[in-house]
């Protein structure tokens, strides 16, 4: 997989997002005496100043006749709502079947069909979108409600259900369908009635397994030149089925824990649906991920106490840095990055939490850290373990964060799917670009080194590899 350049303006974030103009990488900066030991007034000035610069594009939808309010009162009537846009594609005769087939399943499903672009008035993000709609409706969050409607990425559904624990595994369900090969070129209608048979089945989790279970078993990734020899790994002593094995309860972990999970909300999705993307889809997909994501350090009380202030400063400095990234990424290795510095963030915010119960790992000896993304292709996801490898020829051999697929591949002797980018002319792994002129080399990503990767962003690491 050969990565293009970037050549369009690097403009960061799309319009109408509230991003900042006075320096890179920033919608908003919490101060550091926002910090747990300088809480009060400073706190509640911050976050009611970003919630203002975040939320400001949203806030017309209020006025009457505004795009959030016109698709709240069509649902008041019909579970289904299709802009004038897509009514060629989703006919009015395939939506008043739809509407049946809804109202006969019995469940509170609402389809919303909507085009989304750059500086609407939900800065072209389903999960904004349906946010607005709820809020006009007036629905509570335990309301129990399921929503489906078109995602960023083209082809693919977005699922939200409510309340979070809901059990019919909406989220993961309504995102199978784009992947399954039966529904490419299928009609919306056809797409949005499977992901209601998905729905009323409450078989989400596995139908998504399932559809999604070749995304990480593609060809290995080939150098230039020919041949392979570069990325020959030994064998491992660890077994495959216990990696797997590990895998499969993490996954199962992230999906179910609610605030752990954050606002990816169906990360394999994210990850799987970035590696399908060019350069441009995939910085979009960066953009929400990164704004998302700023969404949660304002939910997040800031002064809670016994909160860990260390990993609440690199929660905040991660933002800066990953928005930093975005701004200057050329290519799809910088792109990997920032989804990298997003999830070293939420790791940081995650584990800066109070400690409530018995039997949790103390903080302080790094119990609970999250690992970085996957060493030899992040857009895997989050790595499930550390695994020792040695490409042949070397003596040296690293310990690296891998994902279940690739720490499989290694103990099975088998060359791992890696991210490739252009150098000198050629394709190769970007591990192999010179430490020097790439920051993701000399880091992979997080896995190598004690330093993290906000710190060396902060500290000019990525400005260096760029001269």
């Amino acid at each position: 997989m050969s990565t293009e350049t970037f050549t369009e303006a690097s403009s960061g974030f799309p319009a109408g997002t509230g991003r900042a103009r006075g320096g890179p990488g920033r919608l908003f900066r919490l101060p550091r005496a926002a910090v747990p030991g300088g809480r009060g007034a400073a706190v509640a000035a911050a976050v009611a100043a970003a919630l203002l610069l975040v939320w400001g594009a949203v806030a017309p939808a209020g006025a009457a006749g505004s795009p959030g309010e016109r698709i709240a009162e069509a649902l008041r009537t019909s579970p289904v709502y299709v802009d004038p846009a897509y009514e060629q594609a989703f006919t009015a005769g395939e939506q008043h079947k739809l509407e049946r087939r809804i109202e006969a399943s019995g469940l509170p499903v609402r389809v919303i069909v909507v085009p989304f672009v750059t500086g609407d008035a939900w800065d072209a993000d389903p999960r904004k979108m349906i946010d607005v709609v709820r809020d006009r409706l007036g629905e509570s969050p335990r309301k129990e409600a399921v929503y489906m409607t078109l995602s960023g990425t083209d082809g693919f559904l977005e699922g939200r259900e409510y309340p979070r624990e809901g059990t019919h595994q909406a989220n993961w369900g309504v995102a199978a369908v784009g992947h399954q090969e039966d529904m490419d070129g299928k009609s919306l209608y056809a797409k949005f009635s499977r992901a209601l048979e998905i729905v009323e089945a409450g078989n989400g989790d596995e139908v998504y397994e399932k559809a999604t279970a070749d995304l990480s078993e593609g060809p290995a990734a080939d150098g230039a030149g020919g041949g392979t020899s570069w990325l020959l790994p030994t064998l491992l002593t660890a077994g495959a089925l216990a990696v797997l094995a590990a895998a499969v309860l993490v996954v199962r972990a992230v999906r179910r824990g609610g605030a752990a999970r954050g606002a990816f909300t169906s990360p394999r999705s994210v990850f799987a649906s970035a590696r399908k993307a060019g350069v441009g889809d995939l910085r979009r997909r960066a953009q929400r991920e990164l704004l998302a994501y700023n969404g949660e350090l304002l939910a997040r009380d800031l002064g809670e106490e016994g909160a860990d202030s260390a990993l609440l400063q690199l929660a905040l400095d991660a933002y800066d840095a990953a928005g930093a990234v975005l701004d200057a990424a050329r290519d799809t290795p910088d792109l990997a990055g920032v989804l990298a510095l997003v999830h070293e963030g939420r790791g940081a915010l995650r584990r800066s939490a109070p400690e409530r119960g018995r039997g949790r790992k103390s903080r302080k000896t790094g119990g609970g850290a999250a690992l970085p993304l996957c060493f030899f292709h992040p857009l895997h996801g989050p790595a499930t373990g550390r695994i020792r490898w040695r490409p042949l020829g070397r003596r040296e051999a690293l310990h690296v964060a891998a994902c279940g697929t690739c720490a499989a591949a290694v103990a099975a002797h088998r060359t791992p799917e890696v991210l490739t980018q252009t150098h000198e002319g050629r394709t190769v792994p970007y591990f192999e670009v010179p430490a020097e002129e790439s920051l993701w080399a000399g880091t992979g990503y997080g896995s190598l080194g004690e330093t993290t990767l906000t710190a060396r962003v902060r500290r000019g690491d990525f400005s260096r590899t760029r001269d």
